[in-house]
């Protein structure tokens, strides 16, 4: 398994997943702008996707990739086929059970998701009555996660990294179908959440079935491989998701600001989602079955190789990223969503908290490529710690900054959060010679920063040059922002190439890894 060449495939897919999402969320914010309708769909989107995330592709695959790769490695697919059929079984009816219960609680888990909402009754039911229309999405979106941990610890990446573009596929139907036939377009983006997790359900598991393995419904029993694997996802659901428990945190006390903050705050979230999912989530996907089987055959100096690369190959996109999305935070909102409901000031406000997260998004990124550390050596206390230590962090300083800065302070909150979490990561692995950083990589960084310096200072020059262009119409605006993106780009390559921080070597080995495979 090449990890550059798996990286590249689950980013590439990912690429087309949030430039689908782009077009959902400039259709989203043009029908709801920034208004209670957007926060209570906010709010309700949110439900099914943090479980999703802590549950499923959080805490869930971190324990079960290690044990089905291991017995892959070991005991051959039989044997890891039929771990993986009683994994699909017991949590078939665990997520029956849990989300039934979701569903009757649903009022309460609103007290405690938004709060804030109590004082505008007809907000806080509406936000209630689209949560219960999502919350299946997350039984779906699951076991999709398991088939998807099948599927990358056997090479093969495409078809579960295709499958967040059904999810934004859905949405947009659903905001041009059905939004004439529903109370509003937030219903209509709810149908769809939950339509698109059958989509996606079918869509996997066809992709399972043309690989050899047909999963069977075998009858629950609570094996010693099935005990240990909830044995270790139990804590991962707490420290694989500190980026999304975090999250919530800022939902929570968003709640409690003016209205428009949550929907501020989600928006900004869309943009950094752009390069955090297609860098940060293939790194960390791509990543932990490979240092998985690495480790399970004792290859601890392939281990490292691949935990310096991922740590290369993060910082490499993920650094250059964070510069242009801080300086061209306000041309890139304003183009992005400000249209029908979304209006002048809401772009602001978004942009204001675009800048903030930006700065984040190096460490977001390198939490991703970090956690598979631990959990590919079957080590799910420390995550637990460290992520316990940077959620109070940030739930003290939302507190502190929520009053001078709004839904700004919440934002820095996250990141500075965000940075304990990425360091602390790696003082661990280095202190137990699992992370020692080779010769290519100390080189690299500096070099990527200074090449970073010169990409900042050109876009701050264009963007002074094309500010005009800002305030004109929209085709202007659209044109403005692909000069300074593309003049970017521009840029940073050239410095890049130059001050050898990255080499055609680089490529062309990539190119390589794909023709053999």
């Amino acid at each position: 398994m090449n990890l550059l060449r798996a990286i590249t495939t689950i980013g590439g897919f990912t690429m087309v997943s949030r430039i689908f999402g782009f077009a959902r969320d400039v259709l989203v914010a043009a029908l709801l702008g920034a208004g209670p309708v957007a926060d209570a769909f906010f709010v309700a989107f949110k439900i099914p996707n943090l479980f999703r995330r802590l549950f499923a592709e959080g805490a869930f695959s971190a324990a079960f990739v290690p044990i089905y790769a291991d017995k892959l490695e070991s005991e051959g697919e039989p044997a890891a086929h039929e771990f993986a059929e009683r994994a699909f079984v017991i949590l078939l009816v665990f997520l029956i059970i849990f989300i039934g219960l979701l569903e009757i609680a649903m009022p309460l888990v609103m007290r405690l998701f938004a709060p804030g909402f109590l004082d505008d009754p007809a907000k806080f039911d509406l936000t209630v009555m689209l949560s219960r229309i999502t919350l299946p999405y997350l039984l779906f979106i699951s076991l999709v996660s398991l088939i998807a941990g099948v599927l990358n610890s056997g090479g093969r990446f495409a078809a579960a990294a295709a499958t967040p573009i059904l999810l934004n596929i859905c949405l947009i139907g659903a905001v041009l179908l059905l939004t004439p036939f529903m109370p509003s377009p937030g219903h209509a983006l709810a149908w769809g959440v939950a339509i698109a997790g059958v989509v996606q359900f079918v869509w996997l598991y066809g992709a399972l079935s043309r690989s050899g393995f047909r999963l069977r419904l075998r009858t629950p029993k609570i094996t010693k491989d099935i005990r240990k694997l909830y044995r270790r996802a139990l804590p991962v659901a707490f420290g694989a998701g500190i980026y999304q428990i975090n999250l919530v945190i800022d939902t929570i006390i968003a709640s409690l600001l003016p209205s428009g903050s949550i929907a501020y705050l989600f928006y900004a979230d869309r943009i950094t989602q752009l390069p955090l999912g297609v860098v940060g989530v293939a790194v960390g996907t791509a990543l932990l079955p490979l240092l998985s089987r690495q480790v399970s055959s004792n290859n601890h100096e392939a281990a490292l190789a691949a935990q310096n690369r991922a740590i290369e190959f993060s910082l490499l996109l993920t650094i250059p990223a964070a510069v242009a999305l801080f300086v061209i935070a306000e041309p890139a909102v304003t183009t992005l969503f400000q249209r029908g409901a979304f209006s002048e000031a809401e772009a602001g406000a978004t942009s204001a908290a675009l800048a903030v997260y930006a700065l984040g998004l190096p460490a977001y990124v390198l939490v991703k490529s970090l956690v598979p550390g631990f959990f590919a050596r079957e080590d799910t206390k420390t995550p637990v710690i460290i992520a316990a230590v940077a959620m109070v962090v940030n739930l003290v300083l939302n507190l502190i900054l929520m009053g001078p800065f709004l839904h700004v302070g919440i934002a820095m909150a996250s990141v500075v959060s965000a940075w304990l979490n990425a360091i602390l990561l790696g003082v661990m692995l280095y202190r137990r010679n699992h992370l020692i950083f080779d010769e290519r990589l100390k080189k690299r960084i500096p070099r990527v920063i200074l090449a970073c310096l010169f990409m900042g200072t050109a876009l701050y020059g264009g963007l002074d040059i094309l500010q005009g262009w800002f305030i004109n119409n929209e085709y202007t605006r659209i044109a403005a922002l692909g000069i300074l993106i593309a003049g970017g780009l521009l840029v940073f390559a050239s410095m890049a190439l130059v001050l050898r921080a990255v080499q055609f070597s680089d490529l062309n080995a990539l190119r390589r890894s794909r023709s053999t495979s």
